[in-house]
């Protein structure tokens, strides 16, 4: 997505794989490359290692996640490559003492270097929960690490909006969604806005350049200056309605919202005389609630009972909610700007990326981060993750495991952060969630479609339980270790304590 905004202008074909440069390879942390140099000059660039991608906390006080930037992580491993520019610049930064920081021999050694690692996903538009892998990746640890960064990077953000854009589309059930958050986003991330708010569910955007490079339908009237720079409202909608007569929302509160809506009534009745219709009115401020029902009481009178009442103005899902569910509002379409955008109230999804394996002489050995938060200490060795399923194909539980245990094995789980919380297995239908991406540095999955990922997305949501969904203290999601999974952790843990004496 970003190579194609930096790197051409032509609309790409998604069943194609882009040839460009990548511009995203410096698009991380000095620190990446400061240990990949590290790694190099010890002679352990090329030793396989095991990393896990997963977040420590559900978002927005939910219980659930939708994974979103999968697609925008391929996009980036497929074109992994650093160009002679890049490494001229690395080439050009200097210590404290003004001395090269990174020598030649190793930016050659960077210059011919070809992606090659293996890489086990949670297929995008999944929903997923906290301390479950949505990417395992597994090589040589130079690369391994080196990637860290702009995968979080684009995986952590598309997934936070993507999850508050499925909070939303729980509350406004089968009403239009529409994202209007490009003026008010961080910079450029309106596409990954644009793009993560499609998948977690909503209808469109008003980001034309979202709609360019990745199809995603596009939406736009007017504004209120379009009314205040004609003579007269109705001057200002019937001027509208002779440019664009079959998109017409009409926006009806820029001077007195009751009159406005008689004035769009008025120039729907001279469309249906040319055999056009009026879509619907739109409320951008006051009492939303108040006069969307006078919207609808004079839209029904008049007989215009299909026409749309559309609702903006700061809204988010706890906004829409109370409209809906409280306060009675006959709106049916939303356009969700700021607060989608920005991930209004929870700035950033707690993802991470950690080492969990290591191999040495061709034996795996098993990594865990130590802390005194046990929230996060990390979860050892190469991994699986499998979802049971009840016979309505509903979800039940996640069971993260050692990579060779089978789920039918697996008869209970137990909770990360609390070994006396535990959940029996009983059910035999599962699936195993993480599946084969990259093989040698190879794509060997299918490249999902924008519409696929959001068609998953919303399967997945339709089988999760409302207790997971609902806004205020939804029920926690069963998540949990397999009971060998937790008792390696701990023995691992107790060798760590004894070796370094932690109190």
């Amino acid at each position: 997505m970003f190579q194609q905004l930096f790197s051409r202008s032509e609309l790409p074909n998604e069943s194609t794989t882009p040839t460009f440069s990548n511009p995203l390879m410096l698009h991380t942390d000095q620190y990446q490359l400061s240990m990949a140099y590290a790694y190099w000059k010890q002679g352990m660039a090329e030793q396989e290692s095991n990393f896990q991608l997963f977040f420590r906390k559900n978002p927005f006080g939910g219980s659930f996640v939708v994974s979103a930037g999968l697609d925008s992580a391929i996009e980036y491993l497929l074109n992994f490559s650093f160009d002679k520019e890049q490494l001229d610049f690395l080439g050009q930064i200097t210590d404290k003492n003004g001395a090269v920081l990174y020598d030649q021999d190793f930016l050659h050694y960077l210059a011919t270097l070809q992606f090659s690692c293996d890489i086990d996903a949670i297929p995008e538009g999944s929903i997923v929960f906290p301390n479950e892998p949505l990417l395992q990746v597994r090589g040589p640890i130079l690369q391994a690490q080196i990637i860290e960064t702009t995968l979080l990077n684009l995986i952590n953000f598309q997934s936070l909006v993507a999850t508050k854009a499925a909070r939303i589309r729980v509350v406004a059930g089968e009403d239009s969604l529409f994202e209007f958050g490009l003026r008010r986003a961080q910079g450029l991330a309106a596409l990954s806005v644009a793009r993560a708010s499609y998948i977690g569910g909503f209808d469109g955007t008003s980001n034309l350049l979202a709609g360019q490079l990745l199809g995603i339908p596009t939406v736009g009237t007017h504004a209120h200056s379009w009314v205040m720079a004609h003579d007269s409202e109705q001057a200002a909608f019937e001027a509208f309605a002779a440019a664009m007569p079959n998109n017409c929302v009409f926006l009806v509160d820029t001077y007195n919202t009751s009159n406005g809506i008689d004035t769009a009534i008025t120039v729907g009745k001279q469309l249906r005389a040319r055999g056009q219709d009026l879509l619907g009115v739109r409320l951008d401020s006051g009492d939303l609630a108040y006069f969307s029902k006078i919207a609808r009481k004079k839209l029904d009178e008049a007989g215009f009972k299909n026409t749309k009442i559309m609702a903006s103005n700061e809204l988010d899902e706890h906004v829409i909610e109370s409209l809906k569910v409280s306060q009675g509002a006959e709106i049916n379409a939303w356009g969700v700007g700021t607060k989608l955008a920005t991930c209004y109230d929870d700035a950033a999804l707690s993802g991470v990326y950690k080492l969990s394996a290591i191999s040495k002489n061709g034996r795996w050995i098993d990594k865990m981060k130590l802390s005194e938060q046990r929230a996060k200490m990390t979860i050892p060795g190469i991994q699986s993750v499998y979802r049971y399923y009840d016979d309505d194909g509903a979800f039940i539980a996640d069971a993260i495991a050692g990579h060779k245990e089978y789920p039918e094995e697996i008869n209970m789980i137990v909770d990360p952060h609390d070994d006396l919380r535990t959940k029996a297995i009983t059910s035999s239908r599962f699936e195993s969630l993480l599946e084969p991406l990259f093989k040698q540095g190879k794509l060997i999955a299918e490249r999902d479609s924008l519409t696929a990922i959001k068609a998953r997305a919303a399967r997945s949501l339709q089988s999760l339980d409302i207790s997971h969904k609902r806004l205020a203290f939804p029920h926690t999601y069963p998540v949990g270790l397999s009971t060998a999974l937790n008792q390696h952790r701990d023995d691992l843990m107790q060798i760590a304590n004894n070796k370094y004496k932690r109190n």
